[in-house]
């Protein structure tokens, strides 16, 4: 029965981002929010930022009437039941959405002042120590609020950076987002945590309802807000369902899942400061480098290397889904698999290059 509520919360969400992805773009133009082309941009037109603030709202809007119905009692009976436990996680949850909120806000500043790399390091630092100090963190196992803090910190931070590199085309971080999304979402769905995948079918709703709009070529960008919320939120997420308050058997799920889920954007943020270092330049400076101009590079058109990556991370994110039932050489080798096949794309650059074809790249 509670397949229902995954579907409504996808509609509803799906819905709403249909109008307010839109809606923000209006907004973007009416206060000149507009990425403008430039020589180390690929977009040729200048377009609308506020994309993220359409996502956010989407997904705010939705949770807000879910809750609107539960405490009216406009409910399946067959759904009363779990009225307690929802009624339980919505503290968990408005903190989520609130630190959110805070991400959105800065994101739009972002987009507006264009503020130094340093800022935003400050506001990632600041979520980090937001979410380790409402009790959702990286333990590891391990007894030490220090190596807790200084591991979820980390992660927060390399995940909001990841998803803000990797909008560097159209529809690519988004749906990189929408493919990791649901990969968690079965996840959650097969560890049964019902609160967690119902915030996921939410979350993938809203990004769908966004794409529509972000696919090649793009009639909005997402901008800061948009990107630095995916990854905040991806990043919360994933700590909830296999790090926080984590039982199982096989106590290695919790480290290598997310690797394996958000392998590609990794990847290519990895690669793009091996690259930038090599060059002697900023890490922070916006370059053409990322895996998707490689592709690029290499023949592709834009849509078809955003599709490429799409399938990319299908192929690394699914063998996640197998790794509560095996020990940790079944883990590994699913580590080992998505290892190969990023070398794999990797070979490809590197032939690519010794044929001249990476231009950028020195």
């Amino acid at each position: 029965m509670w397949n229902v509520v995954y579907l409504l919360g996808f509609l509803g969400s799906f819905l709403l981002s249909i109008f307010f992805t839109p809606f923000s773009g209006k907004i973007a133009r009416k206060f000149n929010i507009i990425d403008i082309p430039s020589e180390r941009k690929i977009h040729k037109v200048p377009t609308p930022l506020l994309g993220g603030l359409g996502i956010f709202l989407s997904i705010l809007a939705t949770v807000l009437l879910g809750i609107l119905f539960v405490r009216l009692n406009i409910i399946f009976l067959q759904l009363k039941i779990y009225i307690p436990g929802i009624i339980q996680s919505l503290p968990k949850l408005l903190l989520i959405l609130s630190i959110g909120f805070i991400v959105v806000l800065f994101g739009i500043f972002d987009d507006i002042f264009h503020l130094k790399p340093f800022v935003k390091l400050s506001l990632q630092i600041f979520v980090s120590i937001a979410l380790f100090f409402s009790g959702i963190k990286i333990s590891l196992f391990i007894p030490n609020n220090f190596i807790s803090f200084i591991i979820t910190t980390g992660w927060v931070i390399f995940m909001m950076n990841s998803f803000n590199l990797l909008d560097n085309m159209d529809g690519l971080s988004a749906g990189v987002s929408l493919i990791s999304g649901f990969i968690l979402f079965i996840f959650a769905v097969q560890m049964g945590q019902l609160f967690v995948s119902t915030l996921l079918s939410v979350f993938l709703g809203a990004i769908s309802g966004f794409l529509i709009y972000n696919f090649p070529p793009a009639k909005i960008f997402m901008g800061e807000s948009g990107s630095s919320f995916l990854g905040f939120f991806l990043a919360t997420i994933s700590i909830i369902i296999t790090f926080y308050k984590y039982e199982t058997t096989n106590p290695y799920l919790p480290i290598f899942a997310p690797l394996v889920i958000f392998s590609v954007p990794f990847f290519d943020t990895i690669s793009i400061i091996w690259i930038r270092k090599k060059r002697k330049l900023p890490i922070f400076k916006a370059d053409k480098n990322h895996i998707s101009h490689r592709l690029v590079n290499l023949g592709m058109n834009k849509k078809q290397a955003v599709i490429f990556i799409y399938f990319l991370t299908i192929c690394t994110g699914l063998g996640a889904l197998l790794m509560k039932n095996l020990n940790i050489w079944g883990c590994l080798i699913i580590i080992i698999q998505v290892i190969i096949i990023l070398s794999i794309v990797g070979i490809l650059e590197l032939v690519g290059r010794k044929n001249g074809k990476f231009n950028n790249i020195s």
